[in-house]
């Protein structure tokens, strides 16, 4: 009796062994001999990644269009769907993927990932993007599941593409266009992004993550919408968040440069020029003499001076003081002043393009000139 039992252990367990060998798989190239592949790009913050699998033409040159992919919806003879698309690429269904709102050729498409499905027309293509991101290929496409469809006309090519690919182009700032390229056709689409917004979007979410607990991530949005003129009264809300004492931006200069500019967009210039004045103990020589040089900029020669003389007084007779007493004088019309400090500059300037720069301030100077 034992025995029996051992052998019925050994049996199953033989067969167990042999179940397991027909059920696993070894890693194979994809069926075919077509290609995996993958295509990113970054708009602002928006991610985009197509996956694909990527056919070749192998001699069947004036074959693919019409006839390998027939037009418009057909039943492929397998799956529930009997009127499907082109899968866009080969083996598994084409994926697309956004993370933030996107625009498809002027039409909004939320973030997500898509199959992505073609019916091809010589004249017009259908671009589907489904909810079904996740089956093979397009035997089991359901309209119901479309998301977003547009229609494109598509383009001859320069040049015969061997094997299927995606590829951005033209791309800009806030767009970029998609073209599938393959055999002697691409069919195209473009992406466009609301940059500052979704810009905008992002950092409110980040703000509240662990992020948030330094002054200058709160500096950084509230500067990126002063720059862009654009979400102004929350981005006064960060900037008072990073000149807070709780955040430790209230010793930093640059925090209170950026709160400026953000009351400055605002057009309360009043509120700008007393918040500079409270960031000024914490400017080191150079961001002070930066300072005064924009005051030099926008004709507020005395205020520049000011802040000229405030940098001296603090680092005395170092070359970027002495430039700025020089620049300083030159503002309120002191042309014999300015010549002294330029000279004094002139023998400290640290390396050559600031002695070719400061020579030139000399002579012209002497020759004169007011030099802002």
């Amino acid at each position: 009796m034992k025995k029996s039992v051992t052998l019925i252990a050994v049996i199953a367990a033989v067969q167990l062994t042999f179940t397991n060998f027909a059920f696993s798989q070894l890693t194979t190239i994809p069926d075919g001999g077509n290609k995996k592949a993958s295509v990113s790009e970054q708009i602002g913050v928006t991610n985009i990644i197509i996956n694909y699998n990527r056919p070749g033409v192998k001699k069947r040159d004036g074959h693919i269009w019409g006839e390998l992919i027939p037009p418009g919806f057909v039943d492929q003879g397998f799956g529930p769907s009997k009127a499907a698309p082109w899968r866009a690429g080969a083996n598994e269904n084409t994926t697309i993927e956004f993370t933030t709102d996107v625009k498809i050729n002027g039409q909004p498409l939320p973030p997500g990932r898509y199959g992505f499905f073609v019916a091809y027309n010589a004249n017009e293509c259908t671009l589907i993007f489904s909810k079904n991101s996740t089956s093979w290929g397009s035997f089991f496409y359901n309209p119901a599941e479309d998301v977003l469809r547009v229609n494109v006309k598509p383009q001859p090519a320069d040049k015969s593409v061997e094997w299927l690919k995606y590829e951005f182009t033209n791309e800009t700032p806030t767009s970029a266009d998609v073209q599938l390229q393959w055999e002697k056709l691409i069919i195209p689409f473009k992406i466009d992004v609301d940059v500052v917004n979704m810009q905008i979007a992002s950092f409110r979410k980040e703000l509240r993550t662990d992020k948030g607990f330094t002054y200058t991530t709160w500096d950084q949005a509230a500067q990126y919408c002063a720059q862009n003129k654009t979400n102004l009264d929350e981005a006064l809300l960060w900037a008072d968040t990073a000149v807070s004492v709780n955040f430790g931006g209230s010793q930093s200069f640059h925090a209170y440069t950026t709160k400026a500019s953000v009351l400055n967009a605002l057009n309360r210039t009043a509120e700008a020029d007393a918040t500079m004045k409270k960031g000024l103990p914490f400017a080191d020589e150079n961001q002070l003499y930066s300072y005064a040089r924009g005051l030099t900029r926008s004709k507020k020669n005395k205020e520049a001076f000011d802040a000229f003389k405030l940098n001296y007084d603090r680092h005395p007779s170092i070359f970027v003081t002495n430039l700025g007493m020089a620049r300083g004088y030159s503002a309120i019309n002191d042309n014999k002043k300015a010549i002294e400090f330029a000279l004094k500059a002139q023998k400290q300037a640290p390396d050559k393009p600031n002695q070719d720069a400061i020579d030139k301030i000399v002579k012209s100077l002497q020759d004169g000139k007011e030099i802002n």
